[in-house]
């Protein structure tokens, strides 16, 4: 078939070598201009490497854009990690319209940061989602759905790139493959069973030493590595990376007021929190390396029954 690939960054990029791969036409790349010394956008560069038409509009709204889509003549537009919005009048385009790649069971979790929140909120499954877009964010009817389960070690990290990666990328091959056959169904989204989530960013983030464990070691798996989940320590922004989550069993399991350092290991420090203790391996000041909790909290001279916040 010949696609056209609207996207960026590693997904997006991994969306383009799967079609080549397999002996498809890639028509043409649209990907959002680069930010003045940021980082080369990984799909950009793929397409550039491989000698690929590639247009990179600031926004896609505009008939400069809809006439350089219109000139490929491809069959299937194929929505890779899109953060532009794209309009109905440049979706339709292609032959047999475009698919888009969502990393969530829709209409479950809409939004922007749909890995971050499942892992959050302490759910045991999502997926990724094919589906047509629309005007309305995440809306469209579902082509096909993959599901993936979330471990109880789980984080954003090894959620998404051991799972929810791969897994979208097969899920964009056999989607294409059934809508430009006319073997796929259209199911339109339940609205009743719809939630969105907005941005996880540093507001979201801030960890609460008095919320229960459960609550604290979800909200740190889905932070992480990004945006990193974090606490302020001795008037630095640190984020908390590796934890592991210790349940109290027993009274005798509990040991100081809620937010304080309860041990301190070779490599690790334990937290006193609601309902357990929580166990730091790695952490990251703003600006610094990642280091061992134990090795950090030494450096500032912080030993048991400090306060985690401690000035």
């Amino acid at each position: 078939m010949r696609v056209a690939i609207i996207g960026q960054q590693a997904f997006g990029a991994s969306v383009l070598e799967a079609f080549l791969g397999r002996g498809d036409e890639v028509a043409g790349v649209f990907c959002a201009p680069e930010k003045p010394g940021a980082r080369p956008d990984p799909l950009r560069a793929a397409a550039g490497e491989r000698g690929l038409k590639v247009f990179q509009f600031a926004s896609l709204k505009g008939e400069d854009a809809a006439a350089a889509l219109r000139d490929l003549h491809v069959d299937l537009g194929v929505m890779a990690y899109v953060l532009q919005f794209v309009p109905q009048d440049f979706v339709n385009i292609p032959k047999h319209g475009t698919i888009q790649f969502h990393p969530s069971l829709l209409p479950a979790f809409r939004g922007p940061s749909s890995i971050n929140w499942p892992i959050i909120k302490g759910e045991k499954l999502t997926g990724v989602t094919i589906f047509r877009p629309t005007d309305g964010l995440d809306e469209g009817p579902v082509i096909l759905q993959k599901t993936a389960a979330i471990g109880p070690d789980d984080t954003l990290g090894t959620l998404y790139f051991e799972r929810l990666f791969p897994q979208g990328v097969a899920a964009m091959l056999e989607a294409a493959d059934a809508v430009v056959a006319g073997r796929h169904r259209e199911l339109v989204q339940d609205e009743a069973a719809a939630s969105y989530e907005g941005w996880c960013r540093d507001p979201e983030a801030q960890i609460n030493w008095r919320a229960h464990l459960d609550t604290i070691h979800n909200l740190i798996r889905g932070c992480n590595p990004s945006p990193g989940a974090w606490t302020s320590v001795r008037g630095q922004k640190v984020r908390i990376l590796d934890v592991r989550k210790h349940p109290a069993r027993r009274f005798a399991d509990v040991s100081g007021t809620p937010g304080t350092v309860c041990a301190i290991g070779k490599d690790s420090i334990e937290v006193t929190v609601q309902g357990g203790r929580l166990e730091v391996m790695k952490l990251r000041p703003d600006g610094g390396a990642k280091s061992s909790a134990a090795e950090f909290l030494a450096g500032l001279g912080m030993g048991v029954g400090t306060p985690i916040t401690g000035e």
